[in-house]
């Protein structure tokens, strides 16, 4: 008796959030007045760009854009848009809003420092049909169900920064005794944005990067004295620091007593 095997493609899906997801209207934007006029945003909103380039304006942010651009908005933003010269510019956006709403653009990194997303070409014809395609009796679920969509694709974007937080957290285990060692200087060695850089730490980690810095320097310290070392100097520059006195007011305030006092309590 032989044994087919199976072709059958099973994959769990996890419990959905208890709350709700609404949006508002799907658009396709391509008067260029309209897009140049500023106005205050009532919900989150998708862009997706299907044709030409130029500078979204978010409050006093400049986000640019290109085809095939995803972009985020946030609520109460004035946004407005500035097409490139000479240059034909259209775009399609949903604006959603509600408990999952927050908890998507969260669960996808999607924030006020990272809101452009490129590499969605693939996702134009599909916006742009199911827009065109729907009726009043429809709208509703076909654009919740290309705005999820949208969101899905971006999973790929999730672990790469997830990726780039497990490298700076193994760079910072290799090198955490080297005084200059900083999330300004890993940004710089990465080739990445200081302020996106420190965001992404700690909204993935939910601690600042000197905090965590500052924890392990403390652990590697507290393991030296354990160890026998009782020189608080030669604690600290082992530890990572380069002024004695600056790391003995760190350790006070992170272990509660001062490396003097916990030398003495250690004999």
């Amino acid at each position: 008796m032989s044994v087919m095997k199976s072709k059958n493609i099973c994959k769990f899906v996890q419990p959905g959030i208890p709350d709700t997801l609404k949006v508002n209207c799907f658009i396709y934007e391509s008067e260029e007045t309209v897009m140049r006029t500023p106005m205050k945003l009532k919900s989150f909103r998708a862009i997706l760009v299907r044709f030409g380039a130029g500078r979204f304006l978010f409050d006093s942010h400049s986000v640019d854009f290109s085809a095939g651009s995803l972009v985020f908005g946030f609520e109460n933003e004035t946004f407005c848009v500035i097409p490139r010269e000479d240059e034909k510019c259209e775009y399609m956006y949903i604006d959603f809003s509600g408990g999952r709403a927050e908890a998507l653009l969260k669960r996808f990194c999607v924030s006020k420092v990272k809101r452009c997303f490129s590499g969605f070409d693939g996702t134009i014809p599909l916006w742009h049909e199911s827009l065109t395609r729907a009726s009043g009796e429809n709208i509703d679920i076909a654009s919740e169900s290309i705005l999820l969509y949208t969101f899905s694709r971006m999973q790929g974007e999730t672990s790469e920064k997830i990726r780039l937080v497990d490298t700076i957290m193994e760079i910072t285990e290799q090198r955490f005794n080297d005084p200059t060692l900083s999330i300004a200087a890993l940004s710089e060695e990465l080739s990445y944005n200081y302020k996106y850089l420190s965001h992404l730490f700690k909204e993935k980690t939910g601690m600042s990067y000197s905090e965590y810095l500052r924890n392990m320097r403390m652990k590697y310290a507290v393991s030296l004295f354990d160890h026998g070392i009782d020189s608080v100097k030669n604690v600290a520059f082992l530890s990572g620091f380069s002024d004695p006195l600056y790391f003995s007011t760190v350790f006070k305030a992170s272990v509660g007593i001062s490396p003097k006092e916990y030398k003495n309590k250690k004999r």
